[in-house]
């Protein structure tokens, strides 16, 4: 059973970096199209998380999201079954819960939430002001 954990969350001040990792069990990385995702606490009940970014299988491809496209990286190392993502210049609207996501299937968009199987529980990031 593939499994996904984030680490990597905290608190920091506004302008700060923060780097987050999602280490997938149970499977081998380079079989998965893999994305982050995140829902701030803003979002009502049932809304849909919001795109961050997505990397494909052999790191040929990555998209981003409209809204943290010039500040963000993704990044995956299949040896170590780990993707990382980096934000840059934080703000309190990044302040969120981002979850990992994988899906064995490829695709052109990867900014739809239900294209993805596997979920990892989230771990927090707030940004202070």
């Amino acid at each position: 059973q593939v499994q996904l954990v984030e680490s990597g969350g905290r608190w920091v001040q506004v302008g700060d970096s923060v780097t987050l990792s999602c280490v997938l069990s149970g499977g081998r990385l380079r079989s998965y199209t893999m994305a982050w995702f995140r829902q701030a606490p803003r979002q009502a009940t049932g809304q849909e998380r919001e795109f961050i970014a997505g990397i494909s299988y052999n790191s040929g491809r990555t998209q981003f999201g409209d809204s943290v496209k010039v500040r963000v990286t993704i990044s995956r190392d299949n040896a170590k079954n780990t993707v990382v993502l980096q934000m840059n210049n934080l703000r309190p609207d990044d302040t969120a819960v981002y979850y990992c996501a994988a899906d064995d299937d490829t695709y052109s968009d990867y900014s739809e939430t239900w294209r993805y199987e596997y979920w990892g529980q989230g771990t927090q990031v707030t940004v202070s002001s």
